[in-house]
Order: C-alpha cells, then sequence, then structure tokens
C-alpha cells in the first residue's frame, strides 16, 4: 500500500464558485456549508458560489471560506470512497498557514465549528493588524535564503514563507519590501513577485494578531492528533494539545517552513500527496521539493473523479 499524505491549501487560493458543484451534488457538502452559514451568522455560502472577488478575498471571509471548501472536498471524496482514511495510506497531513488549521481538523484535533470560530478570528485579527500598520509581501525566485538573510537584515523585511528551494517569499513594512524586493533583483534573483495581500502575513507586524489569538484559544478545546500532523512553525510533528495550541500562535508571526515539511513526509517514507481545496499551488511546490512525488488534488467534481481513480491505485 502506497503511504500518502494530505496537504490543505492556504489564502490566495479563494475563487468564485468554489465549491459549489460539490455542495450541487452532495447532500453532505451542502449541509457543511449550511453549518457554517450557521455557526457564523452570515451566508458565507454565498459569497462563496457567488462573490463578488473582493468579499470572498477578504481575510476575515477567505479563511473560513477555504477551509470549509477544503473540507468539502474531503466530504466529497469520502462519500465516493466510503472508507477509513488509513486503510488508503494515509499517514500525515500539513497545511499552509490557513490550511494548517484545516490539517488540525482532519487530524481530529478540533471540531469543525471550533475550527470555524477560530477562522473567522484569526481573519479578524488579522485584517486589523494589517490595519495597524500598512504591510506587504514579495517572493523570490532563484535566491539562496543565506543571501535573502542578508537582505532582510540590511532592509527590516522578514522571510516569511519557505516554500521550496528556489522560492521563499519575505514579508515586512511596506517600504521594506519595495528595498528587499529591489535588493533582490540587484543580486541576481530570477524573479521578485510583490503578493496581493492584505498586509504582512507572517511578520513580526502581525504581533497584535497573535495576541488576540492566543487569548481566543483559551476558550477552544484541542486533543490529541490522529494522525501526524507537521507545523508550519518548526517543519515538525506537533506535540500534545497544549503544544499545539502555543505552537499555532507563534504561527502567526513566524516562518512557514513548508519546505522542511515535505522534506519531513519525503523522510519519512510519504511519496504521495492528495491536495484538498481550491487551486493546486501545493501539488506544484510538492514537485519542485522532491521530483519524485507525486500529486493529485480534489477542488471540484472533475478533479474529484481524478482522486478516486488515483487512490484506488493502492500498490
Amino acid at each position: 500500500m502506497k503511504v500518502r499524505a494530505i496537504v490543505f491549501a492556504g489564502q490566495g487560493a479563494q475563487a468564485v464558485g468554489m465549491g459549489k458543484d460539490l455542495a450541487d451534488k452532495y447532500p453532505e457538502c451542502r449541509a457543511l456549508f449550511a453549518k457554517a452559514d450557521d455557526v457564523l451568522g452570515y451566508k458565507l455560502s454565498k459569497v462563496c458560489f457567488e462573490g463578488p472577488i473582493e468579499e470572498l478575498t477578504k481575510t476575515v471571509h477567505c479563511q473560513p471560506a477555504i477551509f470549509v471548501v477544503s473540507m468539502a472536498c474531503v466530504t466529497a471524496l469520502t462519500r465516493e470512497i466510503p472508507t477509513q482514511w488509513t486503510m488508503l495510506g494515509f499517514r500525515g497531513t500539513a497545511g499552509l498557514s490557513l490550511g494548517e488549521w484545516a490539517a488540525l481538523h482532519m487530524a481530529e484535533v478540533l471540531s469543525f465549528e471550533d475550527t470555524l470560530r477560530v477562522l473567522a478570528a484569526r481573519g479578524r485579527f488579522m485584517q486589523e493588524a494589517c490595519e495597524e500598520r500598512e504591510g506587504g509581501m514579495v517572493s523570490v525566485i532563484g535566491l539562496s535564503v543565506e543571501k535573502l538573510k542578508e537582505i532582510c537584515a540590511a532592509t527590516g523585511a522578514e522571510i516569511a514563507n519557505l516554500n521550496s528551494s528556489d522560492q521563499t517569499v519575505l514579508s515586512g513594512a511596506k517600504d521594506s519590501i519595495a528595498a528587499a524586493a529591489k535588493m533582490a533583483g540587484e543580486a541576481g534573483a530570477r524573479k521578485a513577485i510583490p503578493l496581493k495581500v492584505a498586509g504582512a502575513y507572517h511578520s513580526s507586524l502581525m504581533g497584535s494578531a497573535a495576541k488576540r489569538l492566543d487569548e481566543m484559544l483559551a476558550g477552544i478545546t484541542f486533543k490529541q492528533p490522529r494522525l501526524t500532523v507537521i507545523a508550519n512553525a518548526t517543519g515538525l510533528p506537533h506535540g500534545d494539545p497544549a503544544n499545539i495550541k502555543s505552537t499555532m500562535v507563534k504561527q502567526v508571526t513566524s516562518s512557514v517552513q513548508w519546505l522542511s515539511t515535505i522534506e519531513w513526509f519525503k523522510n519519512n517514507g510519504i511519496k504521495d500527496y492528495l491536495e484538498c481545496g481550491p487551486g493546486n499551488v501545493l501539488s506544484g511546490l510538492i514537485k519542485r521539493i522532491d521530483k519524485e512525488a507525486k500529486t493529485s488534488n480534489v477542488q471540484d467534481l472533475p478533479t474529484l473523479q481524478q482522486a478516486v481513480t488515483a487512490l484506488a491505485e493502492t500498490h
């Protein structure tokens, strides 16, 4: 049997209409969106299905929206393949930034309702932190981490995401990011692409959001993971529930160790990945880190059928 991991997308993967075809076909998926609407107190389903994109992209909506769509993808898959995940070879899970909360729910650390509440609050806290001080992010391709650390030291930017060996995202105040992008180009980077984000995620500018999240999580029950969950902040498996809480607070301001996450999976025999949720960015990053990795994704009905076929190949 193949050994697999399931991964979940982060912010930026959203698209108007996401999850609608799954909700139209599967009553369980439709019920998931209805439950989310009830928990949040507004029609998140309408924002997902109809937009507009400006509303969907707002952090306070985007974070719970991507989570619910990701879980709708998982739910649809379990309808098509009604068996335990461990029977399909799944031994680990991870997610990029907000996707890590989906991974924790997948591992039964938090309930669906509590995960929704956390992400709605997290999105609000991060949006308010963005409004406190204008920030930005830039994706740098083709420059070593060592050189980028030098650039950060000179400009005040910070490393936000270690996505692969040749792609790193920097975060910080607007002027710091502009200076860092310029220096990266002068240092020989192939590309330095400004990201369309509301602020400086995964940097010290998110400090107020982390503090408020810490206070909010005091009232949320965490359980021991049923699957191995790799932490963004460390690139290593999460520990006990108390450790998970503190690590998820740290995650808001720390670098996302995606490169280390996939290297951990690789070193522990995992070569097959299933990405659930909108887009397929993680599949691309995984293949850049591990050339021999095989990926499939579920984001709509066509990709669902492809994933069902791929998962049927258990040997």
